[in-house]
């Protein structure tokens, strides 16, 4: 039997996109859109600052396209912790003018790929490493920036199968491709995170930029290495950008944001 990598797993984290019903919008009455802010901006308050959970991070984003007008992502140390911000949102008074388009859920994880050490013998591994490694499984979310999220698994074709590979073939198929991602540090931040058993696709991969271009050639460049050109497949890609929930009357009134007032 193929060796699988081992792994350990950090918070749980919750992608929830949001289309506007922009025609209820526009016919509700000033109060009800006027509740409607205030309601939303003190849940995102609330949810960002981490009062729902001793620890864990929350982010607010616009995204272009048709396919969702905002995104919530979340990342608490429990699936009960997820399970709560659902339920919340759903008493806003913003929550009836929203539609859920998708949503995703995952866990952050390291696995062998990263260091056979770290899983043999914890405190050997280098105090680099270490904070590498909690980064993976305790991810911030970056302030003011552009994200990208999108779905992914591993090949299981008739030609090329990523769980026929030994182990060690895999682990250096990863570290190529590691080392195409390294080339973007300070760039691009990104949060991988496992949805086996829990979603469609493998993965749920999210970047992080300042410069959207840049997320743009770092998926670009990462095509032609043979992990993704032989065996990645990908769900549909989603791209916004962050803003503080102070802004959300602004969203909501079309201006653009972040508006630079918001904290």
């Amino acid at each position: 039997m193929v060796e699988a990598p081992q792994t350990e797993e950090g918070w749980f984290a919750l992608h929830d996109f949001r289309s506007i019903d922009w025609d209820a919008w526009r016919d509700a009455p000033e109060r009800e859109r006027r509740r409607a802010i205030e309601e939303g901006r003190s849940f995102l308050n609330r949810h960002e600052q981490v009062a729902d959970a001793a620890e864990g991070d929350s982010g607010l984003f616009s995204v272009l396209g048709h396919k969702a007008d905002l995104l919530f992502v979340h990342f608490r140390p429990s699936l009960d912790d997820l399970s709560a911000i659902e339920r919340r949102f759903e008493d806003t008074a913003l929550a009836r003018f929203t539609e859920r388009t998708t949503s995703y859920v995952s866990v952050t994880e390291v696995s062998g790929y990263v260091s056979d050490e770290y899983f043999e013998d914890p405190e050997s591994v280098d105090e680099g490493l270490r904070r590498y490694i909690e980064g993976k499984l305790t991810p911030e979310i970056p302030d003011d920036e552009y994200v990208c999220f999108y779905p992914m698994s591993k090949r299981r074709g008739e030609e090329y199968n990523w769980y026929d590979l030994s182990f060690s073939d895999r682990a250096d198929l990863m570290a190529d491709h590691g080392d195409v991602g390294r080339e973007y540090a300070g760039k691009i931040k990104q949060v991988i995170a496992s949805s086996v058993g829990f979603d469609s696709h493998e993965w749920g991969v999210t970047l992080f930029g300042s410069d959207p271009t840049d997320i743009k050639d770092i998926v670009y460049e990462m095509r032609f290495d043979p992990a993704s050109s032989r065996y990645g497949e990908f769900g549909e890609f989603y791209v916004g950008r962050r803003f503080p929930p102070a802004d959300l009357g602004a969203f909501l009134a079309g201006e653009t944001v972040p508006t630079g007032e918001g904290g």
